[in-house]
């Protein structure tokens, strides 16, 4: 069995052909622009399967201006041509939506004919039910609805092409609001949703998270996650006797839109929004008998669909980010049954998570993936366009975001850890997105190993702009259960401190020769605060603090400075064995890969918390009182099971702790 996918290097059609390599056997032919080859070969190296075979063309060619010759030859040799490659954007316009999502589908029903395939599959939208009013099932199109974008209208158009003009068997499929992966969070572009994640960034970093705010009933949405769509539609493509149908790839049950927000501001950390005044108030009692045109919900999307609420909506929300068009079809007329494609995928395992159980996955990703504010700064696009930024621990957590915000405004990350496969894959997603980066695996505990790796680095760049010492490693354990465990203090020691200045020495003498460079170790706020059962970490960071402070005044004259950034606790997998953090205030990677950009734009000397700083100056103040309130909370949190080296067990004293962490917000305890 043999496929033919257009839009392959797309968001869904990447996760289609994953699906296809993965449950199905037989070449997946793809087609490729000549000016997306590079894209397509990152995937390629991913896929890493000879049976995707790139094949040469363009969607707005007739027969999608695949050769005639490999026409001839594989035809009747095709089974499945999935046809995914249109314009998934409310934003575009006219001729756009008609050259890629009419012109593009008519072209792919022509090769479809040319190679006599055994079905053409399209991929459609739930938009092409336009404004339908209450129910629309998987047997309807054309009710005479009203289409009021150019995406709806091309969407409807494609589809009736499909429909009317298809000289071989088909299938259709009408996904809803497709979001990233519900397991990995992976997305590829800003759509839907995502439109409104950098307000919520705003809220969150501006208001306290417990703070309601003022929201408008805006009805209903339907948010599925692209895995569940790429495994649906393989599903349903090999079922038997099913040419002919559409299939609805729909949440079954409708998602209320301030509920769908209000899921990501608590992933993110966000203040929630209440609606006092929602259809429940405006359709019961005496307000039920309002017309449905004056209820809120009604005079709210009239009124951001109109031209001036369009102008007035650009300058408000557009200047955050959020285009008028996104705003004013936030919520769906239609409720989309779903009934035959549910009973068609019963006992294949496949259906649609609840958004509460993947909504923090799809944040985070956005958050350390697609939140461009980083490559839009001027200041920090001037400090780091075409540097290159040695980052130590790059496969994961904050060093990886921090490499991916540095490619994002120009720089070049070189990219350093132990596994060479997560460094790979790292480097993967910058070359997606346009980025350049390097990859050099290197046991930081190993001494030799680094001295190998600095002088590799001095041999392949011209430069040396950055160093950010990120790898590191923690420790929580009381003394009392170290009397044992010397390695513990040994470790920490060899990766925190003798990995950190071995590199720095080794490079040194490269910043040295083009008298300019920068240092960024990721301290820790502990090193100012000192919790108890932290001692080994602490100290590691404090030599590290230490060393730097010397040498920084040895160097400065070379242009070669230092910042100490005293880290609060940050979610990583480094802070996941201590099982109390999982409900603990922390700050993601991608605000701690601020701080590090942050540090390299600005070069200061440090940069602490303002909470910090109190422990610090209450040390020097009032040392008695701070290590008596010190062994308070040394008291309240005991060593976790990870440390006794025990299963984990909930504790009575849990909320008496998270409202300890929650005062200190950002200490390690």
């Amino acid at each position: 069995m043999s496929y033919f996918v257009t839009g392959a290097t797309g968001f869904i059609g990447r996760h289609l052909v994953e699906e296809l390599l993965d449950h199905r056997d037989g070449d997946v032919f793809v087609l490729v622009r000549e000016g997306s080859r590079g894209r397509l070969e990152t995937l390629l190296r991913q896929w890493d399967d000879s049976r995707v075979v790139p094949v040469t063309g363009d969607l707005t060619e007739p027969t999608l201006g695949v050769d005639p010759t490999w026409i001839s030859e594989h035809a009747g040799r095709i089974d499945h041509v999935f046809h995914l490659a249109a314009v998934y954007d409310m934003t575009a316009d006219d001729k756009t939506n008609d050259a890629m999502n009419v012109e593009g589908t008519r072209n792919a029903l022509a090769l479809a004919e040319a190679v006599a395939a055994g079905c053409f599959h399209q991929v459609s939208s739930v938009a092409a039910a336009g404004d339908h009013r209450g129910v629309f099932d998987e047997t309807m199109f054309a009710e005479g609805q009203h289409l009021p974008s150019p995406y709806h209208r091309t969407k409807h158009e494609s589809e009736r092409l499909v429909r009317e003009q298809s000289a071989v068997p088909w299938r259709v499929y009408r996904p809803a609001v497709v979001v990233g992966h519900s397991e990995t969070g992976a997305m590829d572009k800003v759509d839907g949703p995502y439109y409104f994640f950098p307000l919520l960034k705003m809220l969150r970093d501006v208001l306290p998270s417990w703070l309601p705010l003022l929201g408008v009933d805006l009805g209903d949405t339907n948010v599925v996650p692209v895995d569940y769509v790429a495994s649906a539609m393989d599903h349903l493509a090999h079922l038997p006797d099913r040419d002919g149908e559409a299939f609805h790839l729909v949440n079954p049950e409708p998602q209320s839109v301030v509920e769908v927000i209000n899921l990501f501001c608590a992933a993110a950390g966000a203040p929630r929004f209440a609606t006092p005044i929602d259809r429940h108030v405006t359709s019961a009692g005496p307000l039920g008998l309002v017309p449905r045109l004056l209820r809120p919900s009604s005079l709210v999307g009239t009124a951001v669909r109109s031209a001036p609420g369009r102008l007035l909506l650009d300058q408000t929300l557009g200047r955050a980010g959020v285009p008028a068009e996104v705003v004013g079809h936030t919520s769906f007329t239609a409720v989309f049954d779903s009934r035959r494609t549910e009973k068609a995928l019963a006992g294949s395992g496949i259906a649609v998570p609840d958004l509460e159980s993947y909504a923090p996955a799809l944040w985070a990703w956005w958050e350390d993936h697609l939140d461009d504010a980083t490559g839009r700064d001027r200041a920090t696009r001037a400090a780091l366009q075409g540097k290159h930024v040695v980052i130590t621990g790059a496969s994961s957590g904050i060093g990886q975001v921090t490499a991916l915000k540095v490619a994002q405004a120009g720089g070049i990350p070189v990219l350093v850890a132990r596994g060479k496969d997560k460094l790979e894959d790292t480097r993967a997603l910058i070359e997606l997105r346009g980025g350049q980066a390097h990859v050099y695996p290197c046991d930081l505990s190993d001494l030799d190993a680094i001295d190998r790796l600095c002088e590799q680095v001095a041999a392949d760049l011209p430069s040396v702009d950055f160093i950010v010492n990120n790898a590191g490693r923690s420790i929580r354990r009381s003394l009392r259960l170290s009397q044992d465990r010397f390695h513990d203090f040994e470790r920490t020691m060899q990766l925190n401190y003798f990995g950190a200045v071995r590199l720095v020495v080794g490079l040194m003498p490269v910043m040295q020769r083009q008298q300019s460079g920068h240092v960024v170790n990721v301290s820790s706020i502990g090193v100012q605060t000192n919790p108890p059962r932290f001692s080994a970490y602490v100290a590691s960071k404090a030599a590290l603090d230490a060393w730097s402070n010397v040498v920084a005044s040895e160097v400065v004259g070379n242009g070669i400075s230092f910042t100490n950034i005293h880290m609060p606790l940050v979610r990583t997998p480094m802070t996941a064995p201590t099982k109390l953090y999982d409900k603990f205030p922390m700050i993601s990677p991608a605000q701690a890969a601020d701080i590090l950009v942050r540090a390299m734009v600005e070069r200061p000397h440090e940069i602490n918390t303002a909470l910090g700083n109190v422990g610090a100056v209450a040390h020097t103040v009032a040392p008695k009182a701070t290590f008596r309130l010190l062994n308070m909370a040394y008291n309240v949190f005991p060593d976790s099971a990870a440390a006794r080296g025990e299963v984990p067990e909930g504790g009575a004293r849990e909320s008496e702790q998270i409202m300890v962490a929650r005062i200190f917000k950002g200490v390690h305890w």
